[in-house]
């Protein structure tokens, strides 16, 4: 077996491409397993954990791919010098003409290492809001609201908003008439809103109490009075289509008018 190695080249080529492919195989068995046992035991470091191995698969694989070809090279009698010789040009040429891709997948690394963003959190990176699908070496894929699939290269992000990272604080802005009494109408929308924490169906997903904080703004028709809500980041904003929703009701029964723009027409004299 050993003296058929050595002498078939067909065998060796065969031998190196089984081994790389198992390599491959068990590496990403023993990885996906331990990302799995992770996720199950830490639900914070779970997700963190999955982005990682997602990269550090396709890293295992490109370097496998290389060593097998360059197994499968040498197992022909191939000289390698030349290879090595390109591989050093195309380094030079990557330095000199390709700097933004080098800029790519340096900040690519950094998203991870400091845990910038995962897979599965809505961000607004480059101008773009949408929910991560993938980071690559290069570019992050998100897809927004709509279900665009947006491309965004890691060299072009500049700053990072992170929707569903621990915790939410949706702001609530509600405008009230110049007429109503504004003490009254702070206390019944705190009171509501109080309401929608104790509710079975949304108590899970506001983690603290309820924060009224006062009159915000005198603005041309409306006196605009601000609450403030904690919650999951992931809920921040079903739940705060629930509050306005429940807080016009509210005002509707309670008889507190919101304001909106009225337009008069008057006939002169004929």
């Amino acid at each position: 077996m050993q003296d058929a190695l050595i002498t078939n080249p067909w065998a060796r080529m065969g031998f190196v491409l089984a081994l790389s492919l198992v390599l491959y195989l068990l590496l990403t068995r023993v990885g996906t397993r331990f990302v799995r046992r992770l996720e199950s035991r830490s639900p914070e470091a779970g997700p963190r954990a999955a982005t990682l191995w997602l990269m550090l698969r396709r890293v295992i694989g490109l370097v496998l791919l290389v060593f097998a070809l360059l197994m499968v090279f040498d197992t022909w009698g191939f000289s390698l010098t030349p290879f090595l010789a390109i591989g050093t040009v195309f380094g030079a040429a990557i330095g000199f003409g390709a700097q933004d891709l080098v800029k790519d997948v340096l900040a690519g690394f950094f998203i991870l290492a400091e845990d910038q963003y995962r897979i599965g959190d809505t961000v607004t990176i480059a101008d773009t809001t949408g929910t991560v699908e993938d980071i690559q070496f290069r570019i992050t894929v998100l897809r927004d609201l709509e279900g665009n699939v947006h491309f965004v290269p890691n060299g072009q992000i500049t700053v990072t908003s992170n929707f569903t990272n621990l915790f939410a604080q949706p702001v609530l802005d509600v405008g009230i008439a110049y007429g109503a009494d504004v003490d009254d109408a702070m206390k019944v929308m705190l009171d509501e809103l109080r309401n929608l924490a104790t509710d079975p169906d949304w108590t899970d997903l506001i983690t603290d109490e309820p924060e009224m904080l006062g009159v915000q703004e005198l603005a041309e028709s409306a006196v605009i009075v601000r609450a403030r809500l904690t919650t999951r980041a992931d809920a921040r904003w079903s739940v705060r289509r629930e509050a306005l929703l429940r807080i016009k009701k509210r005002f509707d029964a309670e008889g507190i008018e919101i304001p909106f723009p009225h337009l008069t027409i008057s006939q002169g004299p004929t």
